[in-house]
C-alpha cells in the first residue's frame, strides 16, 4: 500500500512541476490535423510539389512543342486539357508551371525573411535607436503598393523572374518586421531572457536559442499567408509579361494569353484561373487554420 502511495504521489509531484497549460496545448501540427479544410489543403500542395517536381515524368507533353494545325483543340486522350493558341498541350503547361508557381514564392520569402526577421529580432529585443529608425524605415516601404515597387526595379533592371521576386521581397520584409518586433518585445518581457543576460549570454545567442524558437508560431502564420500573396504577385506580373519570360511557362502568363483569345476560345482561362485560386487558397487556408491554433494556445 505504502508503494503505491508513494508512486501516486511522485505522479502528483510530476504533474505539478509542469505548468497546466503546457499540458493542455495541443501542438500545431494536431491542431492542424484536427481541421479537414487544413488536411484538403496541405494534400493539394503536397499533390502540386509533387507534379511539380516529376514534371518530366507526368506531363504528357513538351511544354513547349508547338503544332499551329492544332489550335484551339478541344478536351481530348490526347490533350486532356486542350490546346493554348500556339497548339501547345495546356495540361503539360500548367504542370511544369507549378514549379514557377513554387518556387517564385520562395524566392520573394527568402529575401523577406533575410531582411525582415534579424532586424525585427533586434529592433524588438534592444529597443532604442535601431528600432525607431527600422520602425520609420518599414513605414515608408509598408506606404508602397507592391506592385508599383516590383515595377520600379523591373523598369531598372530589366523584365525577368528573379528580379520580380526580389522586389516582392523587400515589400515583404517590413510585414516580417512588424510581426518578428512584436512578438520579440513580447518574448523579451520573461524572466528567462533576463537570467540569460544575466549569465552572459550574448544578444547572438539570447535571439538563436532563446527569442527565435519561442516566436516560430507567429512567423509560420505570416509566411505561410505571404506564401500565397506571392504567387498572385507573381502571377499578377507575368500576366503584364514582366515576370517569367516566353516559352516557359507560367499560370499568370497562360492567362494573359487566353485573356487575348478569349473570343475564339473562351473556357481557356479556366486551367490556369483554377490553378492558382486552388493554390492561394490552400495557402490561407493554412495561414488561417495556424492563426486559430496560435490564438489557441495563446488562451490556453
Amino acid at each position: 500500500m505504502s508503494t503505491v502511495t508513494t508512486a501516486s504521489a511522485g505522479t502528483a509531484d510530476a504533474d505539478a512541476v509542469v505548468p497546466s497549460s503546457a499540458r493542455k496545448r495541443p501542438g500545431l501540427l494536431r491542431a492542424m490535423l484536427s481541421s479537414p479544410s487544413a488536411i484538403a489543403a496541405a494534400a493539394y500542395l503536397v499533390l502540386l510539389a509533387v507534379l511539380a517536381i516529376a514534371a518530366p515524368l507526368v506531363a504528357p507533353h513538351d511544354p513547349n512543342a508547338q503544332n499551329l494545325f492544332d489550335r484551339f483543340a478541344g478536351m481530348s486522350a490526347e490533350h486532356p486539357l486542350g490546346t493554348d493558341d500556339f497548339g501547345r498541350d495546356v495540361a503539360s503547361r500548367v504542370i511544369y508551371a507549378a514549379r514557377i508557381s513554387l518556387v517564385a514564392p520562395l524566392i520573394s520569402l527568402a529575401v523577406g525573411l533575410a531582411l525582415g526577421v534579424p532586424a525585427g529580432l533586434l529592433a524588438g529585443l534592444r529597443r532604442g535607436v535601431f528600432d525607431a529608425v527600422a520602425d520609420r524605415l518599414s513605414d515608408t516601404l509598408l506606404s508602397i503598393p507592391a506592385i508599383v515597387f516590383a515595377l520600379a526595379i523591373i523598369a531598372v533592371m530589366g523584365p525577368s523572374l528573379t528580379n520580380a521576386m526580389v522586389a516582392i521581397g523587400i515589400v515583404f520584409a517590413p510585414h516580417l518586421f512588424r510581426v518578428v518586433r512584436g512578438a520579440t518585445m513580447v518574448v523579451a518581457e520573461e524572466t528567462y531572457i533576463a537570467s540569460a543576460e544575466a549569465i552572459g549570454a550574448s544578444t547572438r545567442r539570447v535571439l538563436l536559442v532563446h527569442v527565435l524558437p519561442n516566436i516560430r508560431a507567429p512567423l509560420l502564420v505570416q509566411v505561410t499567408l505571404l506564401m500565397g500573396f506571392a504567387l498572385l504577385a507573381e502571377a499578377s506580373l507575368s500576366f503584364l509579361g514582366l515576370g517569367v519570360q516566353p516559352p516557359e511557362a507560367s499560370w499568370g502568363s497562360m492567362l494573359k494569353a487566353a485573356y487575348e483569345n478569349q473570343f475564339e476560345a473562351p473556357y481557356s482561362v479556366l486551367p490556369s484561373g483554377i490553378a492558382i485560386l486552388l493554390t492561394v487558397l490552400s495557402f490561407n487556408v493554412l495561414g488561417d487554420r495556424l492563426r486559430d491554433s496560435v490564438a489557441g494556445r495563446e488562451r490556453s
